[in-house]
């Protein structure tokens, strides 16, 4: 990355034309007077500003605006064609993808079967970024980044992942460097629940939360741990990995026979629960509603699987995401905060803090994998986009 002398001519006029960068993205089209006026420069500097961004291609103007006085401005804001990406969520029974650029315009989701499909890394996500770019009406060339998430544990240092069993054709090693050399592209790989927390981060109920467990109930389970707003994933990337997890002695009264947290709560147990037993889970999920009191058995095993997340990081807030969290919405949670905040201990002589933690459900709805990665891409792409920058 070329560097520049602080205190120098070049070095400022750097810093101001990121500066405006910044600006344009944040607050969308502006004229050259309203950027002088966020920036607290002069008009002619911030004429200076627009004309060598719009000269690397950067920015373009976008019509006009009406002027108090005199001529109308022109308005000038952020190429959504300058650097693209890819989204992608591998799920068990499908794979989405959405295109992405600077500026996260909204562009059509793409939902691919993979029943029957040939499956690799480099396979699944090829088809996924040519759907994409056919649906969003973009060459596949403007496209040099992509954000993956996947069902599994992913080791970014050694590029290796863990607990793929919903990964048919996935191998534990390689995976990102198979997809970068058969696509040519910069490759974010990372675990579905962390994307989905970054989602509720984003644009759900914990954006001010001082840190927060976000507890995924699907067909499988996981947790994706935020404190401050980074995503703790382990030495390993095997963070929130609580669906293997053996059970307590006291799941036996809830079912005998479960022997780890899936068996208690993932998907064929909570179809179970709401009085679909063998169907799919969202299909069992579409079938019940939200007062059924099928839900305060789902409550309980919730609660009991929470307990040693709230042991181990005593987190401000608890979200329930995923199928059965989504589905549940706000009367899962409102049952699960009640038996949190009356959690009792085994041993009658142990006085224990009170847990004051919020259990809420999430709002970012069915596609929160998808909306984590796009969060992730747009902060890749406006990062190299601005250190690109150098007047």
């Amino acid at each position: 990355m070329t560097t520049v002398d602080p205190g120098t001519p070049t070095w400022m006029r750097t810093h101001n034309d990121r500066t405006a960068f910044r600006l344009l993205l944040e607050h969308g089209p502006l004229s050259r007077s309203k950027l002088g006026k966020l920036s607290g420069l002069s008009k002619p500097t911030a004429g200076a500003m627009i004309q060598r961004l719009e000269k690397v291609g950067l920015i373009e103007a976008m019509g006009e605006v009406a002027a108090t006085r005199g001529p109308n401005a022109t308005v000038y804001g952020v190429r959504r064609d300058v650097m693209t990406g890819v989204a992608i969520s591998i799920l068990a029974d499908t794979i989405e993808a959405v295109l992405t650029d600077p500026v996260d315009s909204d562009r059509p989701v793409v939902v691919l079967p993979v029943a029957g499909v040939e499956r690799s890394p480099e396979h699944d996500v090829s088809a996924a970024i040519d759907a994409a770019c056919s649906a969003a009406g973009v060459a596949r060339s403007s496209v040099s980044v992509v954000a993956v998430g996947v069902q599994a544990a992913v080791d970014v240092a050694s590029d290796e992942l863990s607990f793929t069993d919903t990964l048919p054709g996935w191998p534990q090693s390689g995976a990102r460097r198979r997809i970068e050399e058969a696509t040519g592209m910069t490759v974010i790989l990372d675990n579905d629940v962390n994307l989905a927390a970054i989602a509720e981060r984003a644009l759900g109920v914990t954006r001010d939360a001082e840190s927060f467990a976000y507890f995924w109930i699907g067909e499988g389970l996981g947790v994706g741990i935020d404190i401050d707003g980074d995503i703790q994933r382990g030495t390993s990337g095997s963070a929130g990995e609580i669906g293997y997890l053996e059970v307590p002695r006291s799941a036996a009264a809830l079912d005998p026979d479960a022997a780890d947290f899936t068996d208690l709560l993932g998907g064929p147990a909570v179809a179970a629960l709401v009085g679909s037993p063998g169907r799919p889970l969202r299909e069992a999920l579409d079938r019940v509603a939200a007062d059924e009191p099928a839900w305060t058995s789902v409550a309980d095993r919730v609660a009991l699987a929470l307990a040693p997340i709230v042991a181990l990081l005593d987190p401000a807030s608890i979200v329930l995401g995923g199928p059965t969290g989504v589905a549940g919405g706000d009367g899962l949670s409102a049952l699960v905060q009640h038996r949190i905040d009356g959690v009792q201990y085994p041993r009658s002589d142990v006085h224990g803090a009170r847990p004051h933690i919020a259990v809420r459900a999430s709002t970012t709805g069915s596609e929160s994998i998808l909306l984590g990665a796009r969060q992730v891409l747009v902060a890749h792409i406006r990062a190299r986009l601005e250190a690109a920058i150098v007047a």
